[in-house]
């Protein structure tokens, strides 16, 4: 994917299954449904009691595995990872899940999120004799659980835990249990499902959908779950702090199907283009939103104004990854590639752009030239969460200030440099009422750091940036 097309980026999707026949089948299907919280590298580690064996690689899942591997994986419990690549700069020997083998046993562990103290907590451990092989913070957590003086893989878990900070969703692996653990502020969405008499676990349930699983329940901040022939129990690492599942897993992250503490995903997003309707009271011919994520908004949008819906923006999806690379001229009028504006829509009329979030406002800018080239006389865009201020450190790709335009620009300042007729961000207050949050700041449920700069854990001078790239939206 060219990087002037990139939105906001999450880190990656987990999915582990325990006490089946066709594991690997399994966790194959589960990373196809998780495919869109990662592109960079696919990976899954399966046991038969006995070891443990794995097949990793950069790509797409279809692009990692195809029936021979997963025949290769024989076993009745696995865990897989799809990788977004961020700050670890990618290479194979990044993909996850890691599998480590020792004299005591093998391990295989995969997370979604971001250790907020890991370059600390690296250097401690490279001056006690730890050798990396790789860039991710996934790495030292595995040499902090390798490292542990107790017995029991769940009491090394929870010591090495007691020494992280930061957001993650942990699925780990050995060849007699599954494990898996949720950060004390639960900032990524992590559940459990049951298929026939085996459970497994995903970032998102629309995994649960593909395989045939029903939904358990989901995974509590601060709680460790131990999974074995014995069935399912229940333990705590941490006391929960207050909770603070990300709001951009509402707003962008999650498929639609999905759902997060009893909250679908298209239903809120529906809300928030309800409650941004409400807030922006636009004129307007027609409304429509930018694909994939801002569809369910702008379908909530139109229904509350009372104008017509319109597919005035088309992806082409087959432009994600390809080895030809754009002309020059393609590169300035990049985004031409993945969207086409409809303009037997848009042309006369006064249009409403919906979209999810502003980063750099590059791309917004684009697609608002492309619209009124396409015929639009006005273009108003809706934005269907509020400014983003602030970088995140907990595995979003937006890692400083100068990435996000509405660090340094007001509204109208943002407005007029992506030459827009109107710009209207939905307020924070909107933004919780349409989630169904009840509470503002720490209390409401919510981490909202990006838009409020209220970071739901302590910051540490040292804290890895998550990304390092240029990413534009």
């Amino acid at each position: 994917m060219f990087a002037e097309f990139r939105g906001l980026n999450e880190e990656c999707g987990v999915f582990g299954i325990w006490g089946h026949p066709d594991a690997a089948q399994f966790t194959y299907y589960g990373l196809h449904s998780l495919q869109h919280r990662g592109q960079e590298g696919a990976g899954i580690v399966v046991t038969d009691r006995e070891r443990l064996k794995g097949v990793r690689g950069e790509g797409l899942v279809n692009d990692v595995f195809d029936e021979k591997k997963i025949k290769s994986l024989v076993g009745s419990s696995a865990i897989g990872h799809v990788k977004y690549g961020g700050a670890d700069k990618g290479g194979t020997e990044n993909v996850q899940p890691f599998l480590l083998h020792s004299q005591s046993g093998s391990l295989t562990l995969a997370h979604n999120g971001n250790l907020i103290n890991a370059n600390d907590l690296r250097h401690q451990l490279e001056m006690q004799g730890s050798i990396f092989q790789t860039s991710s913070d996934t790495e030292v957590l595995a040499h902090l659980i390798k490292r542990s003086g107790y017995l029991a893989l769940k009491d090394k878990v929870k010591n090495a835990l007691s020494m992280v900070k930061g957001a993650y969703a942990l699925v780990i692996m050995s060849e007699n249990e599954l494990i898996i653990a949720q950060d004390p502020n639960g900032m990524r969405p992590l559940s459990i499902g049951k298929v026939g008499d085996a459970y497994c676990v995903s970032s998102e349930t629309c995994a649960y959908d593909l395989i045939g699983a029903e939904f358990v329940r989901d995974v509590e901040p601060g709680e460790l779950i131990i999974i074995n022939d014995d069935g399912l129990q229940s333990e705590r690492f941490s006391l929960s702090a207050k909770s603070a599942m990300c709001t951009m897993e509402y707003v962008y992250f999650s498929r639609p199907d999905s759902d997060i503490e009893g909250i679908n995903i298209h239903t809120a997003r529906k809300n928030l283009g309800k409650m941004l309707a409400k807030e922006a009271q636009i004129e307007a011919d027609v409304v429509t939103g930018v694909p994939d994520s801002s569809i369910s908004a702008a379908i909530g949008f139109a229904e509350t104004a009372g104008i017509p819906y319109e597919l005035g923006i088309i992806k082409n999806r087959y432009v994600g990854r390809t080895f030809i690379k754009p002309s020059q001229e393609l590169r300035e009028q990049g985004v031409k590639m993945k969207l086409s504006p409809v303009r037997k829509v848009v042309e006369g009329k006064r249009v409403v752009m919906v979209d999810d979030s502003i980063v750099r406002g590059t791309t917004c800018k684009r697609i608002v030239r492309m619209l009124k080239e396409a015929g639009a006389t006005e273009v108003h865009v809706c934005i269907s969460s509020p400014p983003m201020k602030n970088p995140c450190f907990y595995g979003i790709d937006t890692s400083t200030h100068e990435e996000l335009i509405a660090s340094a620009h007001s509204v109208e300042e943002i407005r007029e440099m992506i030459e827009a007729d109107s710009l209207t961000f939905l307020s924070v207050e909107g933004t919780l009422e349409a989630i169904g949050r009840k509470g503002y700041g720490k209390d409401c449920g919510q981490c909202m750091a990006c838009f409020t700069g209220e970071y739901p854990t302590e910051i540490y001078p040292d804290t890895p940036l998550p990304y390092e790239k240029e990413i534009i939206n």
